[in-house]
């Protein structure tokens, strides 16, 4: 069997779905950071274990929980609030599970992003990879940008073709700008001080290439603009109607805010360093 981690914070609208998806699993936890909605209620009666911690970022939440959680199984699947299994992708996992040598950490898994009952398939580069399937004890995470990759792997990482169900933008979408704002504070950070080799570009797995290419390509003038283009003609996210340009602009907006941002962080170094920017004082001339 697979023990169920769920991060939590105020999620009454999109748990029940998410845990009606796992309800196959006889050990569901929720790893909570101060609800105040009907989180914890939901859960508690779903049979799902309650746990708490402040939340810093994905990657110490997720390693809290193997730090901390008694999970039951073996092998653990990380799920977000406003992510679904599907049946395919239960099976699939499964079968990944039992024909997985005694060396596999675990499992790069994939999603389909949904908005307005839709999946955007051509605007995002299907299919993007996080590690979310794992054996306990053989792996842990760590931040990268606003998100978390894995780290300290014993053993190798395989992959989960068949994909959940991701709805980023069910609370509507002043909950994504609130949210992508805070998140483009970490993930301007991370692309100045934490930025990832050139080489990283040429990677044969996305979940390293990805982040490298849009990390050096955020130094380019203009590349907010680049990434709708590359996201709406290149990835043919056209093909997806008003969806898909909504979506498209807004992974633009994004890169814009992550952008605008490095600035102000690389300003406020050049200060911190005894470089203030300099000002022209023009003396007034009497005529």
């Amino acid at each position: 069997m697979i023990s169920v981690a769920i991060l939590t914070k105020n999620e009454e609208q999109d748990l029940p779905l998410c845990l009606a998806s796992v309800k196959w699993s006889n050990d569901i936890h929720i790893l909570d950071s101060g609800s105040t909605d009907r989180t914890i209620e939901i859960g508690k009666a779903r049979s799902a274990k309650i746990w708490y911690n402040q939340f810093e970022s994905f990657g110490k939440q997720r390693n809290y929980a193997l730090d901390h959680i008694p999970f039951r199984y073996d092998w653990i699947l990380f799920l977000d609030a406003d992510e679904v299994m599907t049946q395919d992708f239960f099976v699939a996992m499964r079968q990944a599970i039992l024909s997985a040598g005694p060396d596999v950490a675990g499992f790069y898994c994939c999603w389909k992003m949904i908005y307005e009952n839709k999946w955007l398939k051509h605007c995002d580069n299907f299919p993007r990879w996080q590690f979310r399937l794992l054996r306990r004890d053989r792996a842990r995470f760590k931040d990268f940008g606003h998100g978390q990759k894995e780290d300290k792997i014993i053993g190798r990482i395989e992959y989960l073709r068949e994909p959940y169900l991701h709805y980023g933008f069910s609370k509507g979408w002043s909950h994504w700008i609130n949210r992508h704002n805070r998140y483009s504070d970490q993930e301007a950070s991370s692309r100045i001080y934490n930025r990832p080799p050139f080489g990283h570009i040429f990677s044969k797995h996305s979940s390293e290439s990805i982040p490298a290419l849009k990390s050096w390509l955020s130094d380019v003038p203009g590349w907010p603009l680049l990434r709708f283009v590359q996201a709406y003609l290149f990835n043919l996210g056209f093909l997806e109607g008003m969806p898909g340009l909504i979506y498209c602009v807004n992974m633009a907006y994004y890169e814009f805010l992550v952008q605008i941002k490095m600035r102000e962080l690389r300003g406020k170094k050049h200060q911190k360093n005894g470089q203030p920017h300099q000002s022209t004082v023009v003396n007034p001339t009497i005529f």
